[in-house]
């Protein structure tokens, strides 16, 4: 690129928004909570200090005081910051989190079987020194009997004994010094209360963490907000109580907010309110109806926040701004896709820019300009293959996406099936309500592809990760069921795989070699080879983690973290072993694969997959491992490559290698939307993975949207007809022709 010119100011929406914190919520994220606070402060009826309500009036955005009319006394109204339970409004009890942390005392004895002597009282193994063992004893304790014996007197003193102190005879550990002390006895639960009030930083918190259990704030009973927060009445109701509404009911509510004010106040009211539903309606448009202001952020999806994320940008209506979204279809059921280019539209006649990059054929159709990258991925990609509108890309031949656009090209439905669709039986499955979900009775043919539809919020999650998936783990351990669900019948399932898009590895260290398993292998052969044995290297020395050939300079993380004043540290390659984790002294051990050539690990590390595979030719076991790597499309994915900056969909897709080849009649896969990331090749792909899991004998469910996915099932199970309260029930069960024939089933709309 020579240069680039008239280059606007650009805001990027990522495909993963980052967590939130325990003070944010659907309100707040959306600002429609600012919105509520100031309808409340300037429309409300407010109470006196004495307890009696006045009606609506001016007086209050006048910033004049309001006088009660049943006791003459003279206040003022809260302001919107009083209303905020990140600020003034906040409960007392909670500061606003909605939730208090409580000592779980289920936890602080996990095993009654042990002696305190043996650590029985876990808190004080790792919170307290080993001396309350010692007190415990002198407050007339025995500590050499199990736990389950003592009476309860002692373990009421164990768990709640008084702070007094004890004079002990104190010997250390592994020595015969002893001391003669005056120590307070910390009970087990104070114990954990003194180290909670303690706590400072993130590692404190989770030495403290699992002896606490979260519970609603007594006092403000979850809505975060103090009892002067929730006094002002709007309609008969307070804040609290229209924070709990979902969206769809809570704009029904502010509709009819003017109406309900005296003639002089409707003007300002109407302004208020409307500011309130352009934001909303945005966000209706969008699928988010079912969800409520008060719903905390943390439990959103990311599709659902990155929603969010798009709405406030249109709200903020900005304009000769470049928006770039990555894979904003994520998430969306059909149904709501079509929001979802309302508000690029919208963006857009705003005079500003929208690229953005996605696979959805139903949001390409409808680019101005497409720009397809390829052909392939890797180092098999990186050109321009086409470019132009829809209808000009579906005409090029060189373009692999064209096909398609405008609808030509559509996966056919799986042939009728050669035997009865529940002949190799099934898992029968019966819950009762939970969330807004209503009591279901669901059927799941074995040995088959099951795709469970419905609009965001319809009650997929949970059916399935909540109660499906939790179930068939108790019943393979024999512990029991999720509280909700009623009866799980599941003839000969032993394991259960759920396969998600969070981030695989747990830091830097974890890479596509060490999750494939093939690294320790390497590590094995290189260690075989002339060169090593000369050297005096064994296996352990190739590992970049512990072993003595990994990079000094990055301790074998491939990078190091630069120390920005006032910004985030920066991760860059590490300048010693550019990024190969290895010291110079790897290089000097070849491996050769004939023909004169040799290779190193740091070189095969750096090698990407379909690469490494012809340079492993002779190693059966890497070579096999690795093939199933490329078969799952994988193949541009470099060995060296740190797993948790994998895409979601290469994340799964890496996940699922590991399952490949091995006999699964016992197992069900659990598949929770696969085709993130994906383009509609790699879809045949991921079904071709489907049929060999089958052809393998597992049960195979995926919760998804693709349409092709859909068509492909062998059975389908449609949640809704709407989202949240709407929501919640079996629309439609049978094969993908049996649900789009069904006329309740908005999914059915689309598989026809």
């Amino acid at each position: 690129m020579d240069d680039v010119r008239y280059v606007p100011a650009a805001l990027a929406l990522r495909q993963r928004p980052g967590v939130p914190g325990i003070r944010s919520t659907f309100g707040t994220g959306t600002e429609l909570l600012n919105s509520l606070r100031l309808m409340f402060s300037r429309l409300a009826s407010h109470r006196c200090p004495n307890g009696h309500y006045a009606p609506p009036s001016l007086a209050v955005a006048a910033g004049q005081q309001i006088t009660c009319p049943v006791c003459g006394v003279h206040f003022y109204g809260p302001g919107a910051e009083e209303l905020a339970f990140n600020s003034q409004g906040a409960c007392r009890t909670c500061a606003g989190t909605g939730v208090v942390r409580a000592v779980d005392r289920a936890s602080l004895v996990p095993d009654e079987s042990l002696t305190i002597d043996q650590g029985a009282v876990a808190p004080w193994n790792s919170l307290m020194w080993s001396l309350m063992t010692d007190v415990c004893r002198a407050m007339g304790v025995r500590t050499n009997v199990p736990f389950k014996d003592l009476t309860d007197g002692e373990k009421a003193i164990v768990y709640d004994g008084p702070a007094e102190k004890r004079h002990i005879l104190y010997r250390a550990k592994n020595t015969e010094n002893t001391a003669e002390l005056d120590f307070t006895y910390y009970s087990a639960v104070r114990t954990v209360e003194n180290a909670l009030a303690k706590v400072k930083d993130e590692k404190g918190m989770k030495r403290v963490e699992r002896f606490l259990k979260e519970d609603v704030c007594p006092d403000c009973a979850g809505t975060r907000l103090s009892p002067a927060a929730r006094a002002p009445r709007l309609r008969g109701i307070g804040l609290d109580e229209a924070c709990r509404m979902t969206l769809r009911a809570l704009m029904q509510w502010v509709a009819g907010v003017p109406g309900s004010l005296p003639a002089e106040m409707q003007p300002m009211a109407r302004s208020i309110c409307q500011s309130f539903d352009t934001a909303a309606r945005r966000l209706m448009d969008l699928g988010l109806s079912y969800l409520t202001l008060d719903r905390a952020a943390s439990t959103l999806s990311t599709g659902e926040r990155q929603r969010m994320q798009l709405a406030r940008a249109v709200r903020n209506r900005t304009t000769g701004v470049l928006y770039v979204l990555d894979e904003p279809s994520i998430g969306l059921h059909p149904a709501n896709i079509e929001g979802l280019v309302g508000v690029m539209d919208d963006l857009v006649a705003d005079g500003n820019s929208v690229l953005l990059v996605d696979h959805d054929t139903q949001v390409l159709s409808r680019a101005d300009w497409i720009i397809e990258m390829g052909p392939g991925a890797g180092a098999d990609g990186g050109r321009v293959l086409a470019e132009g509108t829809a209808a000009a890309l579906a005409a090029d031949p060189a373009s692999k996406i064209g096909p398609f656009l405008l609808g030509a090209h559509v996966l056919p439905a799986p042939a009728h099936l050669e035997e009865e669709l529940f002949a190799r039986g099934a898992i029968r499955l019966s819950t009762g309500p939970v969330h807004t979900v209503h009591p279901l009775e669901v059927c799941i043919p074995k040995g088959r592809l099951t795709a469970v539809t419905g609009v965001s919020g319809s009650g997929k999650t949970t059916l399935i990760l909540e109660s499906l998936v939790p179930a068939l783990e108790a019943s393979a351990a024999g512990t029991p069921l999720p509280a909700h669900v009623k009866a799980l019948d599941a003839p000969g399932i032993a394991r259960v795989r759920l396969i998600d898009a969070t981030p695989i590895g747990i830091n830097v260290r974890s890479t596509v070699a060490t999750y494939a398993d093939v690294h320790d292998e390497l590590r094995k052969i290189f260690a075989r080879t002339s060169d090593a044995r000369a050297l005096g290297y064994k296996a352990g020395d190739f590992s970049y983690n512990t072993g003595r050939l990994r990079c000094p300079v990055c301790d074998g993380t491939g990078q190091i973290s630069l120390d920005v004043q006032f910004l985030p540290d920066v991760d860059i390659p590490c300048p010693a072993c550019r990024g190969s984790r290895y010291a110079p002294e790897a290089g000097r051990v070849h491996y050769p694969v004939g023909d004169g050539r040799t290779f190193t690990l740091p070189g095969l590390m750096a090698m990407d997959v379909h690469t490494a595979l012809s340079a492993c030719e002779k190693l059966p076991l890497v070579h096999r491992r690795l093939q199933v790597l490329d078969d799952l499309g994988l193949g541009y994915l470099t060995l060296g490559e740190a797993t948790p900056s994998l895409s979601g969909g290469d994340a799964q897709r890496l996940t699922r290698a590991s399952e490949m080849g091995r006999g699964q009649g016992d197992t069900v896969f659990v598949f929770d939307e696969p085709t993130i990331g994906l383009h509609p090749l790699d879809v045949r792909t991921l079904l071709s993975v489907f049929r060999t899991l089958i052809g393998q004998g597992a049960t195979v469910v995926v919760i998804e949207h693709d349409l092709d996915v859909i068509r492909c099932a062998d059975y389908v199970i449609d949640m809704g007809p709407g989202g949240g309260e709407e929501g919640g029930r079996v629309v439609a069960a049978g094969t993908p022709a049996q649900v789009a024939a069904c006329p309740d089933s908005l999914t059915g709309r689309y598989i026809r």
